[in-house]
């Protein structure tokens, strides 16, 4: 016998789903879209475009991308450090939500509207 027995219940695996972005996930998305430059790394960081509470929502709907580590959290221009690049990606995956989802659902989802910058 065990001095402490472990529980009978397991704890429930999350659903990790591919990037809506970045399907193949081999080049830095940032490097590609501010840079146009499609250098395959052989190492690339996995950011959550919605961090925080919504860190397992963002893991779930696959609102994630590959970075190479001057993007994410290293430098003027990483996503950690630069706002203007936050709310891009912000901004690119709620346009990608909402491509087959609406507004609405996007709101319950993540609770805020990236877009409306552009709507206003």
């Amino acid at each position: 016998m065990l001095m402490y027995p472990k529980p009978g219940k397991k704890k429930k695996r999350s659903l990790h789903s591919p990037s809506i972005l970045q399907p193949d996930g081999r080049t830095c998305w940032l490097c590609e879209h501010l840079d146009h430059n499609c250098t395959k790394y052989r190492y690339l960081e996995e950011h959550h475009i919605y961090g925080g509470p919504n860190r397992s929502i963002s893991e779930q709907h696959g609102f994630k991308v590959k970075l190479c580590p001057a993007h994410h959290r290293e430098g003027l221009e990483a996503v950690h450090q630069n706002i203007k690049n936050m709310r891009r990606l912000q901004q690119e995956a709620q346009r990608k939500y909402e491509e087959t989802h609406t507004r609405e659902q996007f709101m319950r989802l993540i609770g805020r509207n990236y877009l409306e910058e552009e709507d206003g």
